[in-house]
């Protein structure tokens, strides 16, 4: 075993006897294991990661699934599957916690505690480096020079928080470009949302002073902050100048209307991420809670897939390490339940942080109140869950009914083009399943065919499906990693379910079912006809649960393919010659610009003017002088 080996260049380690499984398997790698901390993982015949572990000694934790009895199901089934494992060895057990989430991440093994769900939150960015700073969201790297404060659970939370914060302290939010183009007020200065900067509405040092009092609220002194708006206001009525006093009276009105719109906005605890776990019928929900600055920055309900014997411990344990493996730990994380491992786990977090992160699980007090609290909503969130689970379920199962399926499908394909007169042409595919609309499944096609007819849906159709099935029998041809579909749904009639039918055919996949969604007589919602191979058309009662599923998933489709098509035009529109010319980025391109006026005035300029352009050097004059000119 080497110590630099890693994940994705390490081989399976097999037994010498190849024909060992289980238990004699495990036990035949005993002896060239030592008491190094380090990760395993357990590979079936098919070389599938079934599971990723981790130990402080690797031969002891190893030996333990080398006994024949004393294991859960779950477990007892893993073991039987194993025909191989690997093994890596860290320096210390914290290296160790930290490559296993990294690892379960990445390939998502069939027995581990999986969090599905991980996108990044957003902030809000107040800029550096302008003499008037934008206020804004911000979400991804934080590669922007400002003040970064978050995260906030939701886009929805974050819009709400910077609507309130432009009314009480008139930032602004426009680009840069925007301000610096601006010579009368706009209409976030009309409304009140805005102080006005960009036409001297404002003075610097009158601005800097709301940027620090916007900068202090986000960061919990907002008491301090309505005293003083209190004492501008007092003034202000003092001298009768009324219409200053009006306009402190709404800016505190507004700082208060944020302070109560939060919630949950606890005294004692300035910093923490609060995670509650409910388990039930092996299913569980994850909730949590942001608080930052002593205020309730929203929440958010996961869904971690866990199995029906896995206890509360190795869940919330395997929730954390996944959680903040692509995420800042806050300086304090309350749970709701003791975990396995807290010391390591924190020391984990500190190592991650570059801070002490401390876990807590509190008894009593304002913190055990905001647990409880917590733990309540993630109980409520997986009564509600399994309960739509449940229906999805049913209608699945109707579905095959209606369609003569072997049995309920858990991975629906529903496939729809988007195109006027055939340009800016793109096809999309969307996924629904057991839990729903599938979003992080869904593609998007970019019709590229040169020699099809504008218009030509049939055409358009079959590119996407022989891209679609050549990438699924090069990255999964045994079919094992769930990347196929059971039901292939097409917006349209025989005709399209026939070209689909060629297509799989070309590829020898002639297994799985497909369906033409044709909107039927007068294009009537409600009155679908469903067109497959050999067989007649036929159509379902209009108040069958079973038609508005189909009709949900074929105008869910309908949208994300309008959605990609109106984006990809709204780039074309966009274009112009200079976004082809090497060393020609969105800066330099404004420049040229603003400086001839058009793209085409640039392609017609010699090369003494574009060497005049500020920002284009003589070398970068010459390569867009050279490109116009070979054009």
């Amino acid at each position: 075993m080497e110590k630099n080996d890693t994940p994705l260049q390490q081989a399976p380690v097999r037994s010498h006897d190849e024909s060992l499984t289980g238990h004699a398997l495990i036990q035949s790698y005993l002896k060239t294991l030592d008491g190094s901390p380090g990760v395993y993982r357990m590979l079936d015949e098919q070389a599938r990661v079934l599971y990723v572990g981790k130990a402080r000694n690797l031969r002891a934790r190893v030996s333990s699934y080398a006994r024949p009895t004393g294991h859960t199901g779950r477990i007892a089934r893993m073991i039987s599957e194993t025909v191989s494992m690997m093994f890596i060895t860290t320096k210390t057990e914290t290296e160790a916690l930290l490559l296993e989430q990294n690892l379960i991440k990445q390939l998502k093994p069939r027995y581990n505690v999986l969090l599905r769900d991980d996108k990044s939150f957003s902030n809000i960015l107040v800029r550096d480096g302008h003499a008037f700073p934008q206020i804004k969201k911000h979400r991804g790297a934080r590669k922007e020079k400002g003040s970064y404060y978050g995260p906030f659970a939701s886009a929805s939370a974050v819009s709400r928080t910077l609507s309130q914060l432009q009314k009480v302290f008139l930032l602004r939010n426009c680009s840069d470009s925007m301000y610096e183009s601006r010579t009368r007020p706009c209409l976030q200065y009309q409304i009140k949302r805005c102080s006005g900067p960009c036409v001297g509405k404002i003075s610097q040092e009158e601005y800097a002073e709301t940027v620090q009092d916007a900068k202090r609220f986000l960061s919990g002194k907002s008491t301090q902050i309505q005293e003083t708006l209190a004492k501008q206001m007092a003034k202000a009525s003092d001298a009768m100048e009324f219409e200053q006093a009006a306009t402190l009276r709404d800016r505190i009105r507004a700082l208060t209307h944020v302070q109560t719109s939060q919630g949950i906005n606890p005294r004692s605890v300035p910093e923490a991420d609060i995670v509650a776990l409910h388990l039930e019928s092996g299913q569980a929900c994850v909730q949590v809670f942001f608080i930052r600055a002593n205020q309730n920055w929203g929440n958010h309900a996961y869904y971690p897939r866990v199995g029906s014997d896995v206890e509360t411990a190795e869940a919330l344990e395997a929730f954390l390490g996944q959680f903040y493996d692509s995420k800042a730990p806050p300086r304090q994380v309350i749970l709701s339940h003791e975990i396995e491992n807290m010391d390591l786990m924190m020391q984990a977090l500190s190592d991650k942080a570059g801070r002490k992160v401390e876990l807590v699980v509190p008894k009593r007090g304002e913190k055990a109140e905001l647990v409880s609290g917590a733990a309540r909503n993630a109980k409520e969130s997986l009564a509600r869950k399994m309960s739509e689970t449940a229906t999805q379920k049913k209608l699945l199962q109707g579905v095959a009914d209606a369609f003569g399926l072997e049995g309920p499908p858990n991975r629906i394909e529903v496939y729809d083009n988007s195109h006027i007169q055939g340009t800016n042409a793109v096809g999309g595919m969307i996924v629904a399943g057991p839990d729903g609309f599938m979003k992080n499944s869904y593609r998007k096609f970019n019709i590229k065919g040169e020699d099809l007819t504008p218009g030509d849906d049939f055409g358009m159709m079959k590119e996407v499906l022989t891209r679609r099935f050549k990438r699924l029998l090069k990255e999964d041809p045994n079919r094992v990693q769930g990347m196929w579909p059971d039901l292939l749904l097409i917006d349209g009639g025989a005709g399209q379910v026939s070209a689909v039918a060629s297509i799989m055919q070309e590829f020898g996949v002639q297994d799985i079912p497909m369906v033409g969604v044709a909107k039927g007589v007068d294009r009537d919602h409600g009155k679908e006809e469903f067109h497959r191979m050999g067989q007649r058309p036929m159509a379902l009662q209009r108040n069958d649960p079973v038609l508005y599923f189909i009709q949900r998933m074929r105008d869910e489709a309908h949208r994300f393919a309008i959605g990609t098509h109106r984006a990809k035009r709204s780039k074309a529109i966009g274009a112009t010659p200079l976004d082809d010319v090497p060393g020609v980025g969105a800066t330099r391109k404004r420049a040229l610009l603003a400086h001839f006026g058009s793209a085409k005035a640039v392609g017609r300029a010699n090369l003494v003017d574009l060497k005049a352009v500020d920002g284009i050097s003589d070398a970068l004059a010459e390569t867009i002088y050279n490109y116009f000119q070979d054009k």
